[in-house]
């Protein structure tokens, strides 16, 4: 029984470790990211309420939208289908919405395929190759920054990256923290699997 109870110690110090450790390496990633110029921008895709962004998408299209206005790139790529509850995909929300704020149509290129963030990265991959972009500045909460990295280097995206923190929403934003560290694991031991 004691022997018991000192593996079972021993395992939770471990994972109480890794979970601390990638927790680390998740709010340094997001903090210390710095945007390069790029051929385009791509804002992964987020909640629309109705036809609106939500204000997470909000602050990552705000956040492409500063990012075109200082020529860091010349396009945006908007991502993300039609979820439930949604009255349009949110690649035509965003759209929709950085139009509003000045961007020419032209300039907005849509992904609106994508369910995930895997997914989103895929899709943009596409619309890079199309139109012969060979570099993308992501742009992602803060928190969602280390997971978008792991993908982008998979499917060899040459990428820089630029985070949001919404203050507003600190429960939130410290949930994405939280969900994060699991969702990095998931991510590598699915890489990892692959080989």
């Amino acid at each position: 029984m004691r022997r018991f109870l000192k593996i079972l110690l021993c395992t939770l110090v471990i994972v109480i470790l890794i979970f601390a450790v990638t927790e680390a390496s998740i709010i340094i990633f997001g903090i210390s990211a710095k945007p390069k110029k790029s051929d385009c921008i791509i804002v992964l895709g987020c909640a629309v309420y109705g036809d609106f962004p939500s204000p997470f998408f909000r602050e990552r299209l705000n956040r492409a939208f500063e990012l075109y206005k200082k020529g860091y790139a010349r396009y945006i790529v908007v991502c993300g289908a039609k979820g439930p509850g949604e009255n349009i995909s949110e690649a035509e929300a965003g759209k929709r919405y950085l139009v509003e704020m000045g961007v020419l149509p032209k300039f907005v290129l849509k992904e609106d395929k994508s369910f995930s963030t895997y997914e989103n990265l895929l899709h943009a991959k596409r619309v890079m190759n199309k139109k012969g972009f060979k570099s993308a500045i992501i742009v992602s909460n803060m928190f969602h920054l280390e997971r978008a990295h792991l993908i982008a280097k998979k499917l060899k995206i040459n990428s820089s990256f630029s985070g949001v923190y919404v203050k507003q929403y600190l429960h939130e934003e410290y949930y994405g923290f939280m969900r994060e560290s699991v969702a990095v694991w998931y991510e590598i031991l699915k890489t990892l699997s692959s080989f």
